[in-house]
C-alpha cells in the first residue's frame, strides 16, 4: 500500500516578496532550462527558486564553495528572513495548470503530498523510463547539501472514482495562495488543504492505489540514494525525512493530462535506408508538405521519417515483425519499435538526438546538423500504464507529460516538515 502524507510544506511570504503573486519566484523544472532562461530567472528577483534548484557555476568554484552550497545559504536566508514561511500544520497541496492545447483549454489538477521511498517494481510505485547517470549526482548533491524536496516528483493513480478529483474541483474554485504563468502562458495555481476530513479522504482514496512516476525519476532515484545513505544502506519504516519524497499525484482517469512526443534524430544513416527499412516497414511516400504530425495522428503502428528534401517525407507503417526479442507489453510501442527496431536493428545508429518541436527537427535536417529525422505519435497514457505495471522501461524520453510543475510553490524542506 502506498503511504502519502500531508507535509509542513514552505511556502514563498506572497504578501512580502512579490508584487506578482509568486509569478517572479518560480521556474521550470531544471532539465528545460537554458543558460538564457537561467539568466532571466536571476534577473527576475533575488529570490527566485532557480538560485536553490539549478544555480550558476562560477570561475572560482571550489569543494567549499559552489553552487550547492550557495543554495544551501540562500535557503537558511530565506527561512531566516520569513522570505520562506513553513506552515504550521500538516497539510496536503492542491496544484492546478490551466493550459490551452490547439484551440482547447484544458486543466489538470493533482494533489502535492508525501510518499514513502519503495524500491522501484518492488512495491507500488513504479517507473515507466530509463535513466541516465549524470543527472543523479547533480540531484544527489543538491539533496544531501539542503536537506530538502525542492520540486515534487509528477505522478499518476488510477481512481475510476475521482473521489479526490472531484473535491480538488472544489478546492480550486477558492483564490489560490500562488497562481503564476510559466514561460508557455500555462497558469499554475496552489490552494492549502488543511481540513482533516479532506486529508483522510485523500488518503483513503491512494492508499491502495499504483503510483507510476511520470517525470522526476532521476530525482526519485536519488532519493533512494540518499535513503541508503542516511539508513547505512538500508531502507527504513521510521518516519523520517528521508523517507519520503515529494510527489505531485494526478489522476489518470480525469481530464487534463497531456502527453507529447519527442521526435528523434539521426546524425549518420546508411545510403541504403530506404531499402533496409522495407525490409520491415511498408514504406510510403509522402509529397506534397511537410505535415508530418498531423498525417501521423491519423495512423496507428506509423512512423514518420525526412531526409531533407523540400516537400517529401516517408511513412513507415510497421508490418509486426522481428520484435520477438523484445517483453511484449514494449512490443506494441512505436518508440520500442524505432529505437529496438530501426535505430538499434536495421540502420545501426548511436548519435542520437531529441526534439519536440516539428518545425526544429525539419529545420535540423535541412541544415544537415542531422541526417534525418524520425516523427512519432503521442506515448497513450493507458500504455504507460501497462509497462509500468509489468515493471519494464521504455526507452528515455519516450512521453513527454505535459504541462511541466513549476518549481518553487512548495517545498520540502526536512528539518520543518513533521
Amino acid at each position: 500500500m502506498a503511504e502519502v502524507i500531508p507535509f509542513k510544506g514552505s511556502l514563498y511570504n506572497i504578501a512580502k516578496v512579490s508584487r506578482k503573486q509568486g509569478e517572479e519566484l518560480l521556474c521550470p523544472p531544471y532539465d528545460i532550462i537554458t543558460p538564457e532562461t537561467q539568466e532571466g530567472f536571476y534577473q527576475s528577483s533575488p529570490y527566485n527558486i532557480v538560485r536553490v534548484d539549478f544555480g550558476k557555476g562560477l570561475p572560482d568554484d571550489n569543494s567549499n564553495e559552489n553552487k550547492y552550497t550557495r543554495a544551501q545559504a540562500y535557503l537558511k536566508q530565506w527561512i531566516r528572513e520569513d522570505v520562506l514561511v513553513t506552515n504550521g500544520s500538516p497539510c496536503f497541496y492542491a496544484y492546478e495548470m490551466v493550459y490551452t492545447l490547439g484551440l482547447r483549454e484544458l486543466s489538470l489538477k493533482g494533489v502535492i503530498g508525501l510518499v514513502r521511498l519503495e524500491e522501484l517494481g518492488k512495491g507500488t510505485i513504479y517507473p515507466h523510463e530509463c535513466t541516465h547517470d549524470k543527472p543523479k549526482k547533480d540531484r544527489l548533491q543538491l539533496l544531501k547539501v539542503c536537506n530538502a524536496n525542492i520540486s515534487p516528483i509528477f505522478s499518476l493513480y488510477n481512481s475510476p472514482e475521482k473521489k479526490t478529483s472531484a473535491r480538488l474541483s472544489e478546492i480550486c474554485r477558492r483564490k489560490p495562495y500562488i497562481a503564476a504563468p510559466d514561460m508557455d502562458n500555462t497558469i499554475h495555481k496552489l490552494w492549502k488543504i488543511s481540513d482533516e476530513n479532506d486529508i483522510q479522504m485523500i488518503q483513503a482514496e491512494l492508499s491502495d492505489k499504483p503510483i507510476f512516476i511520470a517525470d522526476g525519476h532521476h530525482r526519485y532515484e536519488t532519493a533512494l540514494d540518499y535513503q541508503r545513505e542516511r539508513n547505512n544502506g538500508k531502507g527504513s519504516g521510521s518516519q523520517m525525512p528521508h523517507n519520503y519524497i515529494m510527489m505531485f499525484l494526478a489522476n489518470m482517469s480525469a481530464e487534463g493530462l497531456t502527453i507529447l512526443p519527442t521526435h528523434r534524430l539521426a546524425g549518420k544513416i546508411p545510403g541504403d535506408t530506404l531499402e533496409r527499412l522495407s525490409a520491415q516497414f511498408a514504406v510510403r511516400k509522402m509529397k506534397g508538405g511537410l505535415h508530418i504530425v498531423d498525417s501521423l495522428a491519423r495512423t496507428v503502428k506509423s512512423i514518420g521519417f525526412y531526409m531533407g528534401d523540400a516537400d517529401t517525407w516517408y511513412l513507415l507503417e510497421y508490418s509486426g515483425q522481428d520484435l520477438s526479442d523484445i517483453p511484449e507489453p514494449l512490443r506494441n510501442l512505436d518508440v520500442s519499435i524505432l529505437h529496438e527496431l530501426i535505430l538499434k536493428k536495421s540502420l545501426q545508429v548511436d548519435d542520437v538526438g531529441y526534439e519536440m518541436d516539428e518545425e526544429k527537427t525539419v529545420q535540423l535536417v535541412q541544415d544537415r546538423r542531422y541526417a534525418a529525422a524520425f516523427f512519432l505519435n503521442p506515448t497513450p497514457v493507458s500504455e504507460v500504464e501497462h509497462v509500468a505495471l509489468a515493471s519494464l522501461r521504455m526507452p528515455p524520453k519516450s512521453t513527454y507529460f505535459y504541462p511541466k510543475l513549476l518549481t518553487g510553490t512548495v517545498l520540502n524542506i526536512f528539518d520543518n516538515a513533521f
